[in-house]
């Protein structure tokens, strides 16, 4: 290949930070259908999430979030995911988003923390 470097073909960002004194590992890839957004804690996928907005015929849009596959009894994840799928909507895309979530803490902090991770490093 004469010294190119091949590029992953799904524009992403990968970077890890730390919250609440855990290293939070972040990757933000568009696809042409979706986005998909993990972070982890963990080292695995945890808890996996999918949202998207509701067509219709409202003035206000109504936003569809759940849990594909993982804890469905945490209401905050559900609230992450819609603040996250509301962020992407209000800045002009239509797209879902696919997110998982492998975290040791659910608390406000670490959510907060994600979401304006996620929101810095956006790909929409």
């Amino acid at each position: 290949m004469g010294g190119l470097e091949q590029r992953f073909p799904v524009p992403d960002k990968n970077l890890s930070v730390e919250i609440k004194g855990n290293k939070t590992d972040l990757v933000v890839c568009r696809y042409d259908d979706h986005f998909l957004v993990m972070a982890t804690q963990i080292g695995t996928m945890g808890t996996i999430l999918h949202a998207r907005k509701e067509q219709g015929f409202t003035v206000q849009p109504t936003f569809n979030v759940s849990v594909i596959f993982g804890k469905r009894d945490e209401p905050m994840l559900l609230a992450i995911t819609r603040q996250l799928i509301e962020h992407i909507s209000s800045s002009g895309s239509s797209m879902p988003l696919v997110l998982s979530l492998g975290l040791k803490d659910h608390s406000m902090d670490t959510l907060k923390g994600i979401v304006s991770a996620v929101i810095e490093n956006r790909l929409w």
